[in-house]
């Protein structure tokens, strides 16, 4: 049995990694999933919060009962820092973009933070983004840090110090293939850096949005602000290029949809039993993408940022997945049974 932890934190990382087999079977491979939804806060994003914080203490930077917290973030994010504010006595403001889920949003409030919704549809340097309200309140609250994890390489740095090194040692050091969405580029460069350290031929995908910047990019080396979309996906694609995405260590970006990333996630909860977020369904699309080049002596890890409970008025919402055109209901023996029953039950 293990010993009772001393905090919440002490839970964050050690997440588990499981085989997906149909994955593996349809691909005639070895695919796992590393599951971030484990940590307490149910997404990657606990290991970056932690990290950054702890280093701005260690620099000073922060008082607790005065210090206020702010950042910008897709959600996940605001989750984990709403979460470690309250354990370690910080307040906390969090800039969210309005195509975040509901659950994400009452989650972060329902842990005493402060949350400014932004419009996703405008520029980053529009003063409605949520990258300018952020930077603009952190200067007008007093003893106010700006979290700013595009841009604060401790972002980096806790997936090369913890990710990186669970992976390669969850496979026994056999990971050949490694991917993961790109957003802030903390996640997907710290743990390729790390896992290329190892071995350099490991290879990298990194999985974009339609609509974002990092592809083009990382082809071109030109960045394209025109190519900007509004897509389902949170925490999947930028429509800036922050430096927590280390271009040399990721081998290709592959642009995935909106619709076959959430009908990926869909399936995965019908067939695998996971619930997964939708940058998830997006990582499965970055496997399909390189399936023609696998067999069966690679080790495939696809990095799950999230918890599919964070979407239950989205993805997972039956009447949503009506209006969006993802129903997969069909009438079936068992259906009719139970319709009957529940028809007959009711009319007596």
């Amino acid at each position: 049995m293990n010993k009772a932890q001393q905090s919440l934190l002490d839970s964050i990382g050690k997440t588990p990694m499981i085989k997906l087999h149909g994955l593996s079977e349809m691909y005639d491979t070895n695919v796992y999933a590393k599951l971030e939804g484990f940590n307490p806060g149910h997404s990657v994003k606990d290991r970056t919060v932690l990290n950054m914080i702890e280093h701005a203490e260690k620099e000073g930077k922060l008082t607790k009962g005065v210090s206020t917290l702010v950042e910008a973030t897709s959600g996940n994010t605001g989750f984990s820092l709403a979460m470690i504010c309250a354990i370690k006595g910080y307040k906390c403001v969090v800039c969210v973009k309005d195509k975040s889920s509901t659950e994400k949003i009452n989650a972060i409030k329902a842990l005493g933070a402060k949350v400014v919704l932004c419009p996703s549809n405008v520029k980053a340097d529009d003063p409605k983004s949520y990258y300018k309200s952020a930077e603009r309140l952190s200067k007008l609250i007093p003893d106010a840090f700006y979290i700013n994890q595009n841009y604060n390489l401790d972002n980096f740095g806790a997936h090369y110090q913890t990710t990186g090194p669970e992976i390669w040692e969850q496979t026994g050091g056999k990971v050949t293939h490694f991917i993961s969405s790109a957003s802030t580029g903390g996640t997907i460069s710290g743990i390729s850096k790390f896992l290329k350290e190892q071995n350099e031929d490991v290879d990298v995908t990194a999985v974009d949005s339609e609509g974002s910047v990092l592809k083009h990019y990382h082809e071109t080396g030109e960045y394209d602000t025109s190519l900007k979309r509004k897509t389902m996906l949170e925490g999947v694609g930028k429509d800036i290029i922050p430096p927590n995405v280390l271009m040399e260590n990721i081998d290709r970006f592959i642009k995935v949809e909106d619709k076959e990333s959430v009908k990926n996630i869909l399936k995965l909860a019908r067939t695998e039993g996971i619930m997964a977020g939708g940058s998830c369904g997006a990582t499965i699309e970055g496997l399909k993408a390189i399936a023609p080049g696998l067999n069966k002596s690679h080790t495939v890890v696809l990095l799950f940022s999230d918890h599919g409970s964070k979407y239950l008025s989205k993805f997972y919402d039956f009447d949503w997945q009506k209006e969006n055109g993802y129903s997969s209901e069909k009438e079936d023996e068992l259906t009719t049974v139970i319709n009957e029953f529940y028809f007959n039950n009711n009319n007596k």
